[in-house]
């Protein structure tokens, strides 16, 4: 296919699937514990104090299942732990522990190389456009218009 036949969601994949790979080689070759491309996503959208599982399967955007299987393993890799939520006796919440905050500066470490690399190869003016416009406030996804949508068989 070629790239201008694809459409921007696959670019954007393309771009998220080069830096996750980059990072968990770079991961791999740094000794650090080996982790999914699942688990890593799980580990960006964590809070500092911590994250219910339901509100991290809303973050990534996978069932709450597959967020719960994700934190599963960095439990038993030691990078993740659970605890009481201060605000709801039902609730645990999922955090860092100092051996998932050292992996979580050590990763951090790794993407700004990753944007440093990105930018000697594409341009300091291309990666500075790109980060504003995924900066931008897009506001909320534009709703569905019946009228435009493919006629159903």
């Amino acid at each position: 296919m070629h790239p201008a036949d694809r459409n921007l969601p696959q670019l954007l994949g393309d771009a998220r699937r080069w830096f996750d790979e980059a990072l968990l080689a770079a991961l791999d070759e740094a000794g650090a514990s080996s982790v999914s491309p699942t688990q890593l996503g799980l580990f960006s959208v964590l809070d500092e104090d911590g994250t219910t599982v339901s509100e991290l399967a809303r973050r990534m955007g996978v069932t709450r299942q597959t967020a719960h299987q994700a934190v599963h393993g960095l439990v038993h890799l030691g990078l993740l732990e659970q605890a009481p939520d201060p605000a709801s006796a039902r609730r645990r919440l999922i955090r860092r522990t100092p051996e998932g905050q050292r992996a979580h500066q050590q990763a951090d470490l790794v993407l700004r190389r990753l944007e440093e690399t990105l930018a000697e190869r594409i341009g300091r003016d291309a990666v500075a456009a790109l980060r504003a416009a995924l900066e931008a406030p897009w506001g909320p996804a534009p709703a569905r218009d019946p009228a435009a949508a493919p006629p159903r068989p």
